[in-house]
């Protein structure tokens, strides 16, 4: 771990806590999540996925390459409806337990998080705090945009307009889909084609997170940048990012992805998520120890 992770740490924390600081949440976000009956870790990055949607099999070298070419693979031999069915088993249908990284970033109460896993975690950490969510959607026909969005009073979800949005209220952007309150996904090839596309020409985010999102910096949080789909869904919902972009927590980094960050402007630090976590956890309790001993 670089000598100056303490230092790190503690920026992100800062922004954190101003807001000028966005999670953006990787299929690694979610280690540590499992069944609770048997043990078995979540599906969530691209090999892990593949498997679980062929019974545990690998699929040819050419489908493994990629989830969204292995459920381009399955759609165009079962339907696209063989897809959503997997996904929601897999998100909707099972329970997993609880993650401490979301219940930790819901205590936070900030301002926008993006979270591009599918699973409903995230959403579950928030149940109970009014919220905003926006669901990203791909070749849907009827509007004009690629994405939907709900407003939670704390109980339950409500589809509404984005000139209803409250823009005082917590924003979830689920940019790959999940399955609450309603089942969306961005899944195969042909879903990031279009999804990227409209990303790319502006329908993909609603104006006022366009807005919102000015000058913000990102810490990215356990997300791989090996393939172009996640790359270039980053690159458009972080625009307008600042000029220090922010920063990625990967304990191991491939040179490439060292490149892409550093042509973003993100910093890449080599720790994991749960070293962040431990460190805002020690924070908590010291503030709460101080808290005591002052008599507050």
């Amino acid at each position: 771990m670089a000598t100056d992770t303490p230092q790190t740490f503690a920026d992100i924390l800062s922004g954190l806590a101003d807001g000028s600081v966005v999670p953006y949440l990787g299929c690694y976000a979610l280690d540590g999540v499992t069944h609770p009956a048997s043990g078995r870790a979540i599906p969530a990055d691209s090999d892990s996925l593949i498997l679980a949607m062929n019974d545990g099999k690998p699929m040819a070298p050419k489908l493994m390459y990629e989830f969204p070419r292995a459920a381009m693979n399955v759609e165009l031999k079962r339907g696209r409806s063989a897809v959503t069915k997997f996904l929601d088993r897999t998100y909707r249908d099972t329970v997993w337990s609880a993650s401490a990284l979301h219940s930790w970033l819901a205590r936070l109460n900030l301002p926008y998080v993006v979270d591009s896993n599918r699973d409903q975690l995230l959403q579950n950490a928030y149940a109970g705090k009014p919220h905003t969510l926006i669901v990203g959607l791909a070749r849907i026909g009827g509007t004009d945009y690629r994405f939907k969005l709900f407003q939670s009073d704390g109980v339950a979800y409500h589809p509404i307009d984005q000139e209803q949005v409250d823009v005082t209220l917590p924003i979830l952007f689920k940019p790959l889909g999940s399955s609450l309150p309603e089942s969306h996904y961005i899944a195969s090839d042909a879903d990031f084609v279009d999804y990227v596309t409209e990303l790319m020409g502006g329908f993909g985010i609603p104006a006022f997170v366009k807005r919102m999102r000015q000058g913000k910096r990102y810490l990215l949080l356990g997300l791989p940048l090996t393939r172009d789909t996640e790359r270039m869904v980053l690159s458009d919902i972080a625009f307008g990012h600042a000029q220090a972009a922010g920063w990625a927590l990967m304990p191991h980094a491939t040179d490439k992805e060292k490149r892409f960050l550093a042509k973003l402007g993100v910093e890449w630090v080599p720790a994991a998520v749960s070293d962040l976590l431990a460190a805002a956890l020690a924070d908590e309790v010291l503030a709460e120890d101080v808290l005591e001993t002052v008599g507050c």
